[in-house]
């Protein structure tokens, strides 16, 4: 069976984060419906990622949670925007990983934040902190900025590309081209 480890570093509860992280898992569950799925709230290990990075030792529930992302045939890696990058948790919570730990693995990233503006931060942050750790983030990553919960259609096409994506890499099949969201030069032109 794949599994994918879904790591969220929201603050809140509920959070935009998190609902953004369960969008992207569900969107992956439609294209391989027996996945399994264990979802990590880094919110809950904040005391346990910082111990680590001082003493170097992981608790039992931080080190359960490294084991889980460390065993998965895949990653969703889904933060917060926080000064026009991903959160300090987050990175602190990827600092902590063996640096080999995500060598090959498909990753899914994405992003919250308030206002449309910080949708750079998939690209200027979260792919190089990825590369870095040499894994291979699929084309597709989803920003979601307020705005986008209170009409989510986007958001949705958005969301289900990103995960035919990711499903189609987990699956080791090439990505599907139809439905890809792709629209002609001429046909927007055209209005359409």
């Amino acid at each position: 069976m794949t599994t994918i480890a879904v790591v969220t570093a929201g603050l809140s509860q509920p959070s935009s984060t998190r609902l953004l992280a369960d969008k992207l898992a569900a969107a992956t569950r439609s294209v391989l419906p027996d996945v399994e799925i264990e979802v990590i709230e880094l919110r809950d290990l904040a005391v346990d990622v910082t111990k680590n990075m001082l003493t170097g030792f992981p608790s039992p529930a931080l080190r359960a949670a490294i084991d889980t992302v460390t065993a998965a045939d895949g990653l969703i890696a889904v933060t917060p925007v926080f000064t026009a990058s991903y959160s300090g948790l987050f990175k602190s919570f990827f600092d902590v990983l063996d640096q080999k730990a995500l060598d090959g693995k498909p990753v899914l990233i994405g992003a919250t934040g308030g206002t449309e503006r910080h949708s750079l931060v998939l690209d200027f942050a979260l792919r190089p902190l990825f590369a870095y750790l040499r894994a291979e983030p699929v084309a597709t990553a989803v920003y979601a900025a307020s705005s986008d919960w209170a009409s989510p259609g986007d958001l949705d096409t958005r969301a289900s590309r990103a995960g035919r994506e990711f499903a189609s890499r987990l699956a080791g099949a090439p990505v599907a081209a139809p439905d890809s969201g792709f629209v002609p030069f001429e046909q927007l032109l055209a209005g359409g």
